[in-house]
Order: C-alpha cells, then structure tokens, then sequence
C-alpha cells in the first residue's frame, strides 16, 4: 500500500480542520492532499483515528504527533528526540500535556514548526526565534500569532516554491538567489496579509519569523535532496 505523504500546507490544514478554524472536514482536506484515496481503511492508523467522531477538544499523545510529523514530506520525526525536545530542549515553549496526557492541537504545530526550524538553527535560537511570537505557554490566546496560522503561513509559501510552477523572472538584474530571495519575502508578507488579529507593532516580528522559517525548510530540502544523490553516487 502506498504510503501517504503530506505537505506541510496539507498538514496545516488539517491540524486547522481538527481545531474548528477550517471549513474542510478532515477527510476533505486528506482527499485532496491524496488524490489516489479510495477507502479510508488505506490511511494510516493515526489518520484513521482522527477522522472517527471525537467529544470535546482533540488531543493527541506525544506517539501520536510522532506518527503524524512523520507523515509530512522532508521531515524526520525520531520518538527519542521528540521526548527530549519536550522534556528538556523546548520545555519552555511547548509545555506539559494540556488536555490531561495529551498535547493540544497548537502544541502538536508547535513541534513541526521546531523541526522545521533544526534544519539550520540550534535550540538557543529556536527558542529566541519562537519567543518572539508566542508567550504565555498555558494560554495560547495571548500569543502574537496562533501556532497553527503561523504553521500554515509559512508552510503556503514553501508551497508556492516547491509544487507550484516557478514564476517568470520579469527582469535580468540579480542572481536567481536573490530572485527567490525576494519571492519569499513577497509570498510571506502576502500571506502576512491573511492572518487576523496581529498588532501593527507586530507586523514585522511575525514575517521575520515566517521568513526564517520558509528559508529552513528550504534548506531541509536542499539536504533531504543532497542525501539523495549522495546514496546514488555511492551505490
């Protein structure tokens, strides 16, 4: 059976289904992400499980974000680091369990957003980074920016850079760098646009850390495709 893959756009949106903040069902944004569903029975467990009916806020346990980090495309989830993320690296940002012994939806977007960023930063500018824009680890709604709309920000514009068609470069000055460069800076301040609620004051802490983030995954790319032809040339 094949194995599904998401996007990190796909896994935003699904995280904002689960939350109420999506007016896709669930399964509705799977069979998009996946267009050769047929059954659900071909989902992986943890899919299968979210999709059933749920009573009150969904949780999820730290196996559960494990298996379902492990679903995004260019990530690596191991179970080990995970716990040592949230026991001793990022305690500070993710927090205890908040819905008993389970992790809540931003906490859950929270730790792919922390991968994410590993790629090219340590854990000190990690937690500098994301202090920026979240603050009181038990209230969530203090935050700058919600963890999920932020997920969803950046991982929409990585979107444009890798699934989308490249975009006609309109003039010859500057390196394709800087052209993609500036691209990113474009998409993120467009997409800034989007999100309700953040402070004129703000603006500008919020892009820099879609910025950042968008530049990382690209790099976790880069090295996700390095390793790739690294195994070719050595086989």
């Amino acid at each position: 059976m094949e194995t599904i893959k998401l996007t990190r756009k796909h896994m935003a949106h699904l995280l904002r289904s689960l939350n109420g903040t999506n007016s896709r069902t669930p399964l509705k944004v799977l069979q998009v992400a996946w267009t050769d569903l047929h059954k659900e029975d071909e989902l992986p467990p943890i899919i299968q499980k979210l999709l059933k009916p749920s009573k009150g806020e969904i949780g999820f346990s730290l196996n559960e974000i494990v298996s379902l980090g492990n679903l995004i495309e260019f990530t690596n989830f191991p179970q080990s680091t995970v716990q040592n993320w949230v026991k001793r690296d990022v305690r500070g940002l993710i927090g205890s369990p908040q819905l008993g012994k389970k992790y809540t939806i931003e906490q859950a977007a929270m730790l792919f957003i922390v991968e994410d960023l590993k790629a090219t930063l340590d854990f000190e500018s990690i937690r500098k980074i994301l202090t920026l824009v979240f603050n009181n680890i038990e209230d969530r709604t203090d935050d700058i920016v919600n963890p999920t709309d932020l997920y969803l920000a950046y991982a929409s514009v990585f979107d444009q850079i890798h699934h989308q068609s490249l975009p006609s470069i309109k003039t010859a000055d500057g390196s394709v760098n800087e052209h993609i460069d500036g691209f990113i800076k474009e998409e993120c301040q467009a997409m800034l646009s989007t999100i309700d609620g953040i402070m004129e004051e703000n603006l500008t802490k919020v892009l820099n850390v879609m910025i950042v983030s968008v530049l990382t995954v690209q790099a976790g790319f880069y090295q996700a495709v390095t390793k790739k032809y690294v195994k070719d040339a050595l086989s």
